[in-house]
Formats: C-alpha cells, structure tokens, sequence
C-alpha cells in the first residue's frame, strides 16, 4: 500500500466516530428533544453498569484462543507508561494554563487516559480486511489485531476507572467544598491558638494584681505553644495520609468494568472454562453470544453521549484555548514521539516479539485521543460535562488528521 491509500485506510475510522457524534448533537437539540439530560443520564448508566463491561469481558474471551495473553505482557507495561507520562504532562499544563481547580482532574485524565477501546477496534479490522496490507493474511491479521486490541482495551479500562476515576473525583470534591479532616483540624488548632494568643496578649496588656500569676500562666501557654510546633510535622503528615484516602476510592475497583475486565482475564487465562464457552460446540456458548451482542452497543452509545453534550459545551464552557492546545499538543505530538522511541528500545531489546501488528498496536497506544469513557466519568460525578465534551469534540477532530497521520507513519515503519 502506498502513502495515499494507507492515508486514506486510517482516515475512515475517525471519520466515522465524528459523524456519530454529529447524530448525538443532533438529538440533543431543543426541537428534538430526544436525549435530555435526563434521557443522557440513563443511557449513561447503561454504558457503565451494562454495555462497556461486555464489551470489555468479550473481546478477551473471544479473541484469546488465538493469542496467548501471557506472551503480551509488555501491553500492560506500554499503557502504564503511557499514563504516567500523560499524567505529568497534564499536571505541568494546568500549572501553565491556571485551569480551574475542579477541572484539573479532567485535564489529567485527558492527558493520561487515551482511547484504547474503539478507535483501535474500528482500525485495525479495516487495516486487516485490505487485501495489501502491510500486516499479511486479512483472516490471521484480523484475529490477532482483535486480540491484541481487547487486551489493551481491558487494561486500559482498568486504568480508566480506578486512576481516571479517582483523579476527577478528587479534583470535583474539593472543588465543591470538600473539606478534609486535616484542613478542618488545622482550622480548629488555627483557631484556637490564636483565641489563646489573643487572650495571653490582652492580658499581658491589662493591668494586674497578681503579676506572678501571670508570669507563669504566660509560660504554661508559651510551653504549650512549644509542644505543638513539636509534633506539628508528623501530624502533617499523618493528616495529608488520611486525606489522601479519603480521595481514593476502593471501591472503584469493583466497578463494573474492571470486574468484567478480570473476568474475562481470567476466562481466557483457563482453558477448560474457555472450551465450556467459547466455541461452536460450547455448551454455554449462548452466554458468550450473548455478551458480544450488548458490547456492540457500547461504542455507539458513547459516542452518542458525547455528541449530546457538545450542545451545551458549545453554549457555555470553561475551556480556553490555550488549554485546549495543550492538550492536543501532548496528546497528537509529545505521546506518539515518546511512544516510537519507547517501542523502538523495546523491539532491540527483544522485548516485543517480532510481530508487526503487535508494534503497531502498542505503537496505536501513544497516538489516540482521549477515553470516550472519561465523558461517562464526568456524567456520572456532573462534574465539567460540558468542557470534557468540547475538549473530546476538538480531540477527535484534530485526530481526523493526526492519527490519521501516525496510523500512515506507524504502518510506513513497521512495513
């Protein structure tokens, strides 16, 4: 394939996730009134407790009797990487940018979390299914694509809702005025020493009979004083500890789709559970069928969700250009250049195997746009709806072009 029609191949992915979104804005409108916000809410909570997990719990179970999980192991490893790195960009740009403090857990989570799940799923069957393309048999590429797609889409999944998911949460609670126990203890101690301050002051100040006294009630507060500067620091600490936790919820890890997640794992790690479902002669092959038919809905269905708030983002949002920019920039220009040199130092160490479509996909990792599920992150908290569907909306446009580019630029070099 030659540059123009490998252009032209990752192109139509995101081409097709533009227009869905379009129909979303389309049904949010006043004189169509047919997804409110209300009408959002529930198709929100569909994608979260129903149609996501099966997407995520399907693909690895029916991509695995093909490829080894075990032998990808350096997956996890490149999205960890990718999160990280995204994450300090993201933290340094709303340093730069001065974003509001309860939009700082969306940028991050922007900068972090990228689309692991339906824009590698749409690329990589249309990449396969050309009969010259660069990756070899379109039967063989497309099972080995998919599997390599469903384990990045399960691991990334897992880091969507409990790092994403603990980082907008955090940001949005404080935001609304969330105290924690240690501010508020530290107000109290401020509080009351400074009544104590005031009172030994006013009495140094006022005359008295008994001056003695005085002398040594002034010791008794000054030693006071002394005692809580001493075990200020670990108190400190301690205190910032237990905030930290009270920010970090658990529980996220058995939310719905990091348990569908390891579920599906687990089912493609063992092969006698597999074999009683995965198959045309398993006895509970229904269930699998089953599952697939309730992931195909989830790509839509956030897509839609997405569109649908755009209206109200393009009416009224936080965003700035600036920090729209910013992120684009890490996103579509600081991540893939990371990511070539990441896979490059893996490929000569022999870390990767010898497998192109497995460097293009993990190589797909760096140059993706934003988490459709970081809007469901936002829907489900109500924080920064709108700016998280104007940043997504900006994101996927300028993806038409930029991944559309490294898509052209990953095959060229692995070709």
């Amino acid at each position: 394939m030659n540059i123009q029609e490998l252009f032209l191949l990752a192109l139509m992915p995101v081409l097709k996730t533009l227009l869905i979104a379009v129909v979303g804005l389309y049904l949010a409108l006043d004189h169509v009134s047919i997804l409110t916000a209300e009408g959002r809410h529930h198709l929100n909570n569909l994608v979260f407790y129903v149609f996501f997990p099966s997407l995520c719990a399907s693909g690895l179970i029916s991509s695995s009797t093909e490829t080894g999980l075990f032998s990808l192991w350096f997956v996890p490893v490149s999205i960890l990487i990718t999160f990280l790195v995204g994450s300090a960009l993201g933290w340094i740009l709303v340093k730069i940018t001065r974003t509001p403090q309860h939009l700082h857990g969306l940028v991050i989570g922007c900068c972090a979390g990228g689309n692991m799940g339906n824009l590698p799923v749409i690329i990589i069957p249309a990449i396969c299914a050309e009969k010259n393309n660069p990756f070899g048999d379109s039967s063989t590429c497309s099972i080995n694509g998919m599997g390599y797609v469903s384990l990045s889409m399960g691991i990334g999944a897992i880091g969507i809702w409990s790092y994403v998911y603990n980082i907008i949460r955090a940001y949005g609670k404080r935001d609304d005025g969330d105290v924690s126990a240690y501010s508020k203890l530290r107000e109290n101690n401020h509080s009351e020493t400074s009544k104590r301050a005031l009172d030994s002051t006013t009495q140094t100040l006022l005359p008295s009979s008994n001056s003695k006294g005085d002398e040594v009630s002034a010791e008794l507060i000054y030693q006071g004083s002394m005692d809580e500067t001493k075990v200020s620091i670990p108190t400190i600490i301690e205190k910032k500890v237990k905030s930290l936790v009270e920010y970090i919820d658990l529980s996220v890890l058995f939310r719905p789709p990091t348990v569908a997640t390891v579920i599906g794992i687990i089912i493609a790690s063992i092969s006698p559970i597999q074999n009683f479902m995965v198959g045309s002669g398993a006895p509970l092959r229904f269930v699998e069928s089953s599952v697939v038919l309730l992931g195909e809905a989830a790509i839509p269905s956030m897509t839609i969700i997405m569109g649908a708030n755009l209206l109200k983002g393009f009416k009224r949002s936080g965003v700035g250009i600036w920090l729209l920019f910013g992120i684009i920039v890490v996103r579509f220009v600081i991540l893939p250049i990371i990511g070539v040199a990441v896979i490059t130092v893996a490929k000569n160490l022999g870390m990767v195997g010898t497998d192109p479509l497995y460097h293009f996909v993990l190589l797909l990792q760096y140059a993706v746009p934003p988490a459709m599920a970081i809007g469901t992150i936002t829907q489900l908290f109500e924080i920064g709806e709108t700016e998280c569907s104007v940043i997504m909306f900006w994101n996927y446009a300028v993806a038409a072009v930029a991944l559309t580019f490294w898509s052209t630029y990953f095959m060229y070099i692995l070709s």
